[in-house]
């Protein structure tokens, strides 16, 4: 097995960044997911309620600077060193660091609301037993390109007589870090650790799926049921819908596209109500 596909979310639910290769730090790949976008309230927003944020750009140009760029519209900053700012995820509440009333004017040009861009300069600010990065549950995620596949035929199978709603769904739906190529469809769920490259990983449980699922990555629009119709009916673990699992480092190191992929032990699947999303 292979590492085929890296790629990094600056900002979460931003557009992803793809890279060749990533640093892996105690809460995640670097740079992933170190920023988020809250309301008023200080709640997290993300595609779910604004589908508009996966049409941003969020770039790292060099150590310490985050760009944005939407429509034209470009915004370029350090990482804060200000007030700190509750916010909440998932009901969670907690402390981060204000990026400060520029780029709140920016997002309002861009989205015509009032929000905040946040920045967790540290893993210790976000109070859970796993050490974590804004990532909704778990450090990192893993998907398989052969259970992509398996799913997208059971999408068409499901759907033979409308080839829009038997469409292939892209990767890209599911927002993972780390695409696998050489597995047999599905295998990653009896995964409990592995290495990628010189890294290696527990493999938490797996990641229950939202209605992100269903929104075109490069537009923003709804493109129908699929695939949460085809995961519920064929890949649903009690109440939940999954695709892909959940991982946490248990080293640093470095990971490259191209890395040889070991499963170094194997076991039952986690209990369905642990489940947890992925944005």
């Amino acid at each position: 097995m292979r590492l085929t596909d890296l790629r990094i979310y600056p900002v979460k639910s931003f557009a992803p960044v793809p890279v060749r290769q990533v640093e892996i730090e105690p809460w995640g790949p670097a740079g992933d997911r170190r920023w988020m976008v809250v309301d008023a309230a200080g709640k997290m927003v993300s595609q779910r309620e604004d589908p508009r944020l996966g049409q941003i750009t969020a770039s790292l140009p060099e150590p310490g600077v985050l760009q944005l760029e939407s429509g034209g519209e470009v915004l370029r900053l350090s990482e804060p060193d200000g007030a700190l700012l509750p916010v909440s995820v998932f009901g969670l509440g907690f402390e981060l660091v204000d990026a400060g009333d520029v780029a709140a004017a920016w997002l309002h040009k861009v989205l015509g609301r009032e929000l905040r861009l946040v920045h967790q300069d540290r893993p210790e600010r976000r109070p859970l037993e796993v050490t974590t990065s804004l990532a909704d549950a778990y450090p990192l995620l893993v998907t398989s390109a052969a259970s992509l596949d398996a799913l997208n035929e059971l999408i068409a199978r499901d759907h033979p007589d409308d080839p829009v709603k038997g469409a292939p769904v892209p990767m890209g739906r599911f927002r993972s870090n780390l695409v696998v190529r050489g597995a047999e469809a599905w295998a990653e769920t009896g995964w409990r650790r592995i290495r990628v490259g010189e890294v290696e990983f527990e493999v938490v449980q797996q990641c229950g799926r939202c209605v992100m699922t269903t929104l075109d990555p490069e537009t923003g629009e709804r493109r129908g049921p699929e695939p949460l119709r085809a995961l519920g009916r064929h890949r649903k673990f009690g109440r939940t819908l999954a695709f892909g699992m959940h991982l946490a480092p248990v080293g640093t190191g470095v990971l490259r596209v191209g890395d040889e992929v070991v499963v170094l032990a194997e076991g039952p699947l986690p209990e369905p109500e642990r489940l947890s999303p992925n944005a």
